[in-house]
């Protein structure tokens, strides 16, 4: 697995539209982007890395009130096994009348053997 996959599956039931990287298409009045941050080797023996670790940025984007949904992200990223590293309020965006807030998030994955 990835941390991709294994966010836009407990993404889903949330009933939210999610891209990776950017928007491509016109918004709605909310919306997911989730941005790969980094996908580093960890835990070396032997010269040899046991442990990938992916991190990634959850933007989530609202006309909405975001509170209700910044709960109901956290709780559903947390009981889907997945760490959360920070979450903040970026802003609202005045030009496009959106709410932005982002969750940062990291899972340890261990390394697939050939």
């Amino acid at each position: 697995m990835s941390l991709l996959a294994d966010l836009n599956n407990i993404l889903e039931p949330i009933n939210i539209p999610v891209e990776t990287g950017v928007f491509s298409d016109t918004p709605p009045d909310e919306y997911l982007v989730i941005t790969p941050m980094s996908d580093r080797l960890d835990l070396f023996a032997d010269n040899e890395a046991y442990m990938i670790l992916s991190e990634a940025r959850l933007s989530l984007f609202t006309k909405k009130n975001y509170m209700k949904r910044k709960k109901e992200l956290t709780k559903a990223l947390q009981s889907g096994g997945i760490t959360i590293t920070d979450r903040q309020y970026v802003g609202y965006e005045h030009d496009t009348k959106f709410h932005h807030y982002a969750i940062d998030v990291m899972k340890e994955y261990e390394t697939e053997e050939d």
